[in-house]
């Protein structure tokens, strides 16, 4: 894996972290490569039972596409230029979305555009105070990508998504949380103990419940109440078969804080 995303594991927690603070995290082809790979392997690895998306450095969560890389490409009037986005952004915001288990991520500073999407990907979004967002898309020129046009809409509603992709602009941290983008706003010196506390408790939690509360919402979102109410059927069957389930309960009953082993 390039050193332009760092990935580890520590106790059930995946720690993926865009490393390119020179360039406010832009997504250069060996970056979505690398963040591509990272994600999935998250995603596909039992031991890991939380995912933490971050970035390094304190200007930028991400800028979305290396602008610089993408002149050079069309310039030479390369096929890369927009395969990346069935290539790399699709699978990435697929796997954030779909895993079976919870994905936090800690918005350090700029997310524009693909930097957006993911961070709107993930389940749950710390965002230090001095962070800001941007759909960036039409700006240069472009529709929505990174499942933006999917994500946004759910998130502050079709209104003022709208709004934010046809008049790009700045939404300061605490106007995201206002607009629901943010789900805590924190101070930028403390937002990765924050963010980590935060995936570490999720990691530590039942991952199977959580599992399927992502899918219950996602399916909520688009199917009626009675098929909705079907599925609440299938999964609360699944969560309750589980060993986390029995685990829960007799804590509960003995006054104890439950150890749950993530099935």
């Amino acid at each position: 894996m390039a050193d332009t995303v760092l990935y580890e594991v520590n106790d059930g927690l995946a720690t993926i972290t865009l490393n390119r603070p020179e360039a406010m995290n832009a997504l250069n082809i060996a970056t979505k490569v690398a963040l591509r790979d990272a994600v999935r392997a998250a995603a596909d690895d039992d031991a890991v039972r939380a995912v933490l998306l971050t970035a390094a450095g304190d200007r930028a969560f991400c800028v979305g596409q290396d602008l610089k890389e993408h002149i050079g490409l069309l310039a030479e009037g390369s096929g890369q230029v927009m395969s990346t986005v069935k290539e790399h952004y699709n699978p990435v915001v697929r796997a954030l979305t779909e895993m079976a288990k919870p994905v936090v991520a800690a918005v350090n500073g700029v997310a524009a555009g693909a930097g957006f999407g993911f961070a709107l990907a993930a389940d749950y979004r710390i965002v230090a105070d001095t962070a800001a967002f941007n759909t960036s898309f039409a700006g240069v020129a472009l529709t929505a990508d990174s499942g933006v046009s999917w994500t946004l809409p759910r998130v502050v509603g079709p209104g003022r998504a709208a709004d934010l992709l046809l008049f790009p602009r700045s939404v300061k941290a605490q106007e995201a949380y206002e607009l629901g983008i943010a789900n805590r706003v924190v101070p930028s010196a403390e937002l990765r103990a924050e963010a980590e506390g935060v995936a570490r408790a999720l990691a530590e939690g039942p991952t199977v419940a959580y599992a399927a509360l992502k899918e219950a919402v996602a399916f909520g979102f688009s199917h009626s109440l009675a098929e909705t109410l079907e599925k609440e059927d299938e999964l609360q069957t699944r969560a309750g078969a589980s060993e986390d389930h029995g685990i829960a309960v007799r804590a509960f009953v003995n006054k104890e804080k439950p150890k749950y082993l993530g099935r």
